[in-house]
């Protein structure tokens, strides 16, 4: 846990949509500011859900309802993020007579009066007096997880030589297909990696194709790759352990949050963009070039130096600023 920027009896609620992209960016500004929240998962039925972010919350979860989640006491603060969040955000904002100070991470897209404080992306186009904007996402990798995790190396991955290169492979998404030919890109670029030296490690998230990871898996297999590993869901994921000991990452292009957490790093990040894409993708994926943090994929592993970036702390001391600002 970080140095606390506010009081420690502080009280942090965080509602959460239960996608993990959207918890990420909360409980990385919460673990910065030093705060355990609680968190909510709204629970809304069918007609309420499909209403949000513009509709009212499910009324069996109102905070006046006996055993509502939602229930006072009421926190200092709530931090949301994802569409069926936001009316719960608004109702606590009502319910609490103003008191709560709001926060909800990406665009609402309705009700921003109703948030103290908006995060965005840089390559959202929402600006205004509430919105503080950067180039990556928060994010729950802290500094001090990555040095406890080189100082105590996951034994899986102790025993590969340097140096290594971690694979961090998205899947599918409403912008982003994995077709056929992007699968043969990632095992050929797996494969050239491990053949001119690398430890060769690969991790999916939730999105990835089983298809693309045994790919992978089988075309290391082939070339007789020996320093290699690939997580099959077996045990814990190594993913923190896998971009703390990585010298290079090659990350697919499908992700934000997961391209931010790449450059947290400090390690080169190559980004290998799968068929489709969106105006608002490339232009992230533009800024991280421009800034010297990533490369686009060109065939082989690359070696340069940047500063790590890190946005997670620059939000969470603007929202301590402006909820201490409120006396």
């Amino acid at each position: 846990m970080a140095d606390p920027m506010l009081p420690p009896r502080t009280k942090l609620w965080v509602l959460s949509s239960g996608k993990i992209g959207h918890e990420v960016n909360c409980l990385g500004v919460a673990a910065a500011l030093g705060l355990e929240p609680q968190i909510k998962h709204p629970k809304p039925r069918r007609f309420f859900d499909r209403l949000a972010p513009y509709g009212p919350i499910d009324p069996r979860e109102a905070s006046h309802v006996p055993g509502s989640q939602f229930a006072p006491p009421f926190p200092d603060i709530v931090l949301a993020c994802g569409r069926i969040t936001l009316p719960y955000l608004r109702h606590l904002k009502r319910a609490s007579g103003g008191k709560i100070f709001t926060a909800f991470m990406q665009d609402p897209r309705w009700g921003r009066g109703d948030c103290d404080m908006i995060w965005v992306p840089e390559h959202d186009a929402l600006r205004g007096a509430n919105v503080l904007s950067t180039l990556t996402s928060p994010h729950h990798l802290r500094p001090a997880a990555m040095v406890a995790a080189r100082s105590i190396p996951d034994v899986r991955l102790a025993a590969l030589p340097g140096p290594r290169l971690a694979i961090v492979l998205g899947g599918p998404s409403g912008a982003h297909r994995f077709e056929p030919a992007d699968t043969n890109a990632l095992v050929m670029a797996a494969v050239s990696a491990a053949q001119v030296g690398y430890s060769v490690m690969v991790t999916p998230s939730r999105r990835t194709p089983p298809e693309l990871l045994s790919s992978i898996a089988e075309g290391l297999r082939i070339v007789q790759a020996r320093n290699v590993f690939v997580w099959d869901g077996t045990g814990n994921n190594p993913y923190v352990q896998m971009l703390a000991h990585a010298q290079a990452i090659l990350a697919t292009g499908d992700s934000v949050n997961m391209l931010g957490e790449a450059a947290s790093t400090g390690a080169p990040v190559h980004v290998y963009e799968p068929t489709g894409g969106s105006p608002k993708m490339t232009r992230f994926i533009d800024r991280l070039v421009e800034t010297g943090v990533a490369r686009r994929w060109r065939g082989q592993v690359e070696s340069w130096s940047y500063q790590p970036l890190d946005a997670t702390d620059m939000i969470a001391r603007e929202l301590a600023r402006r909820f201490l600002a409120r006396g």
